[in-house]
């Protein structure tokens, strides 16, 4: 296995997906689906497989490549697609034309709503796929029993109806269909059941499932449970089609799509083909920017005409003439028309290759990082030293928070972060000595100055940040005490509120609020929600003292040891309190038995 196949495999996120290995001459030689792409490839290298062609599947890997999707079903569709496209080496399934079902609605003068493998007759209207025949199966079912369809596979026009060439059935007779045949129904009337039923296949299926709830809780209160199962069952399946597939739709056919994704230096544009309503064809492609100046159309254009010269065949062969973007490119291709699609099947497809174009720029950091694990830390400490507007980098901060009940045993604590990671040796814990009552504002001015004086007399390094948790008052109060110990100015100061993350600065009383995808804010969000761990449990420690005082504290001569020798025989202060003296004196002698004696008298 080569270095750069090991750092791939160790690259992999824990996402669904479908992954294709190809072989030192770049041929695709498997494609597989997995719910977790991490797990699932890196099983083929890390143990021994008893199948003889697993082996030799393995021996062949040269590289692999992969596509990120929602779900565990899509995943499912793009595999069988990719297969049919490339029929791999060492793939045994789905290389014969066997497809997943379909639902099919005819363009008959009354259609017909159907199962089947085969989505080519022209001037149907083709729903799916769906992964499991089963899932199709109770959605037609079920529409059947709320709507009178017709079931029989006769021919039926209006010349048919006229003519009375057909004969009304049993479906007829048990009000399961209303006579299409001889015309009992208008068309129109009919239409209107379709147009729902197009509706629910679209993904739209909350009338069925509001059904099937009703039937469920019905049977339920008449104590059918087994009935009620069974109806449970079928909801549950059409939970199923909500999340059906994006990646294969008969409505997408020879359509490319373009995701562009954008940081300061570099971006990424992942590119997908769609042939025959499958995803075909795969790329990422990523571009180094040597100034700002290259706006999100131009890459667009770039990418765009990359694609076109790598794939010149494709082009010629499936007269592609639509493309799929997020970014209109400035530049006019001839034939090619470009739309931005807002909802439907197509938005979710564009987000997909917007997911595979986020996907590849992680791995190319997590890539960097492994081959330069400080380049991560100089890249969050840059950020945060420009979203918090700082002169320096933030490599020492601190965090202060407050920890106390109605102002009883108040606490503070203070954790230290260096690079952008805990420095537990440096926590410290604060008791609280000159604030009554619960003065928040107070107990932080204390805190801050005990810890910067101490700091400055022993000569010790000042942090380049310090993060108090709380809002404008707390921010207020921690510059207050800096200024009253000499240190105006000295140290960078913002707050973090708790209910939506706002970062407050000094003498700014509008907050600031940090993209939530943010290091910057991930890394305060650690430090303030360590700060709040470290001083609660330290409150919690000093609560538990509190509560562990008894009398025998307060008694002269009867010390800890003392106290345990008496509660461990004893067991409670109420039979201490009944023992005789001698009783006592057996356990901790005559003279402390005799004073224990007369003060718990008193």
């Amino acid at each position: 296995m080569t270095d750069e196949l090991k750092l791939k495999l160790s690259l992999l996120p824990d996402e669904p997906g479908v992954y294709r290995y190809r072989n030192r001459e770049g041929t695709i030689i498997y494609v597989g689906k997995a719910k977790n792409l991490k797990r699932r490839v890196n099983s083929y290298f890390n143990r021994e497989h008893e199948s003889v062609r697993t082996t030799m599947l393995v021996r062949n890997i040269a590289d692999l490549e992969y596509t990120v999707v929602n779900t565990e079903e899509e995943a499912l569709d793009l595999e069988n697609a990719l297969i049919k496209e490339y029929q791999p080496r060492y793939n045994v399934l789905l290389k014969d034309d066997k497809s997943y079902p379909w639902i099919c609605i005819s363009g008959d003068l009354y259609p017909r709503v159907y199962i089947t493998r085969d989505a080519r007759s022209k001037g149907d209207r083709y729903y799916g796929p769906y992964p499991r025949a089963e899932v199709a199966k109770v959605l037609i079912d079920t529409m059947r029993q709320i709507y009178p369809l017709r079931t029989c596979r006769l021919f039926v026009s209006r010349g048919t109806i006229e003519a009375g060439k057909h004969r009304l059935c049993l479906q007829y007779h048990i009000h399961r269909c209303e006579g299409c045949c001889q015309g009992l129904v208008t068309p129109e009337h009919y239409g209107e059941y379709i147009a729902e039923i197009r509706q629910i296949l679209n993904g739209d299926t909350h009338v069925l499932m509001e059904v099937l709830m009703q039937q469920m809780q019905q049977l339920a209160s008449e104590l059918r449970f087994e009935e009620a199962e069974i109806v449970k069952r079928r909801y549950k399946l059409l939970e199923h089609v909500r999340r059906r597939s994006v990646i294969v739709s008969p409505s997408i056919h020879n359509i490319d799509v373009f995701g562009l994704l954008r940081d300061d230096d570099a971006a990424w544009v992942n590119y997908m083909h769609m042939r025959g309503g499958a995803v075909v064809q795969s790329l990422t492609l990523e571009y180094r920017l040597s100034t700002r100046d290259e706006d999100d159309a131009e890459i667009m254009s770039m990418a765009i005409a990359e694609v076109r010269q790598r794939f010149a065949e494709t082009y010629r062969r499936d007269r592609v003439t639509e493309v799929m973007v997020n970014v209109v490119p400035d530049v006019e291709f001839t034939g090619l028309s470009f739309i931005i699609p807002q909802r439907g099947d197509k938005k979710k497809l564009l987000d997909i290759a917007v997911k595979n174009a986020t996907q590849r720029r992680t791995d190319r950091l997590r890539m960097m990082e492994k081959l330069n694990p400080e380049q991560r830390t100089t890249r969050t400490l840059t950020t945060m030293q420009r979203d918090l507007r700082m002169t320096a980098l933030p490599r020492h901060v601190e965090c202060f928070d407050n920890s106390n009940i109605g102002g009883k045993d108040a606490v503070a604590s203070c954790v230290v972060f260096r690079n952008a990671k805990p420095s537990k040796k440096e926590y410290r814990h604060f008791i609280i000595k000159t604030v009554e009552g619960a003065d928040d504002f107070a107990s932080m001015r204390e805190v801050i100055t005990r810890r910067y004086s101490r700091l400055m007399q022993e000569g010790q390094e000042l942090p380049q940040l310090l993060i108090v948790d709380g809002g404008k008052g707390q921010v207020t109060a921690a510059i207050e005490a800096l200024d009253g110990i000499g240190l105006h100015g000295a140290i960078a100061v913002v707050g973090i509120a708790k209910r939506l993350n706002e970062v407050y600065f000094p003498g700014d009383s509008i907050p600031l609020y940090i993209d939530k995808n943010s290091e910057t804010l991930h890394v305060i969000q650690r430090l303030r929600d360590e700060s709040h761990r470290f001083a609660i449990t330290f409150h919690r420690q000093q609560r538990s003292k509190g509560q562990l005082h008894s009398a025998l504290d307060d008694i002269p001569g009867i010390g800890p040891k003392t106290r345990e020798l008496l509660l461990k025989h004893f067991k409670s202060l109420k039979r201490i309190r009944e023992a005789t003296e001698p009783q006592l004196a057996a356990i901790i002698g005559p003279s402390k038995a005799k004073s224990l004696k007369e003060a718990l008298k008193e």
